[in-house]
């Protein structure tokens, strides 16, 4: 199916796959009961909209969710996308520093489009992915990503791909990893987050304040049907606890910027 995706996006206005799925988004929400619920609390109680408005922006953060997995589909299948990016100097002088580097993602936008756009000239870049994409998203990364110098490392049960980050940052290289989810291990770090303690992971932070790295979040934000906003921001801290708090204000701001581009569709909060 997702061939026959690609295939289809190479001959079609992004218009008509962006119509259909208009149609088809209220049947998800009636039998994808736990994320339409985690979406329509997250609305009431963090953003504090009353019911009707918080109703009609689970519609829309379904809707802008499903036009961005149409987008990278798009992307596969050769549509161009206009990207503008606020902070470029910040990854620059990063990437032609000698010190490795940690870039944080998190489940709002189009965080792909981000190995597209900030391409490193000077370093290698590796990705933490999850390990349960379907052959054809991962060969189409690769197709994508060929020649910009950007790897990707499966998360793996065994913990391995620790192992492949700290080699990474040894040789100067750049990680990037999500900030906002913990894979396998139950280490964590509590932080005001939209009004309340929420967990976020401790590794990425440790791993930075014992190495001494900078730590870089990048959100990529969609503005129009085909255009994107890339934020590129320094985290500040002397600790993992400091530099944590300091993602979770960075991504309350990128959110409340973007109310409908929050993709976690579980209760995050403590």
């Amino acid at each position: 199916m997702q061939r026959a995706l690609i295939r289809w996006f190479r001959h079609t206005s992004l218009y008509v796959p962006y119509w259909c799925m208009g149609w088809m988004i209220p049947f998800y929400m009636l039998f994808g009961h736990k994320g339409y619920l985690a979406s329509y609390r997250f609305y009431r109680k963090r953003l504090g909209m009353p019911p009707l408005k918080a109703f009609g922006y689970v519609y829309l953060n379904h809707f802008r969710f499903g036009q961005i997995i149409i987008d990278r589909f798009a992307m596969y299948a050769g549509h161009a996308f206009r990207i503008e990016v606020d902070g470029q100097e910040l990854f620059d002088e990063l990437e032609e520093g000698k010190s490795g580097f940690v870039q944080l993602s998190s489940h709002v936008g189009n965080y792909e489009l981000a190995g597209y756009s900030l391409r490193p000239e000077h370093k290698d870049f590796y990705a933490l992915v999850f390990s349960g994409e379907t052959e054809v998203v991962m060969a189409s990364r690769m197709r994508m990503f060929s020649g910009h110098k950007v790897h990707m490392i499966p998360v793996a049960s065994d913990m391995s791909h620790i192992f492949a980050l700290n080699k990474a940052l040894r040789d100067g290289d750049i990680v990037s990893m999500p900030g906002d989810r913990i894979f396998g291990s139950p280490k964590c770090i509590p932080c005001m987050f939209m009004g309340e303690k929420a967990n976020f992971p401790l590794g990425p932070f440790v791993m930075a304040v014992q190495r001494e790295i900078p730590l870089l979040a990048v959100f990529v934000m969609k503005t129009g049907t085909r255009s994107y906003k890339i934020y590129v921001r320094r985290l500040r801290g002397e600790d993992p606890k400091t530099f944590a708090q300091s993602f979770a204000s960075e991504l309350e701001c990128i959110i409340k910027q973007y109310p409908t581009q929050w993709f976690n569709f579980y209760d995050f909060w403590m």
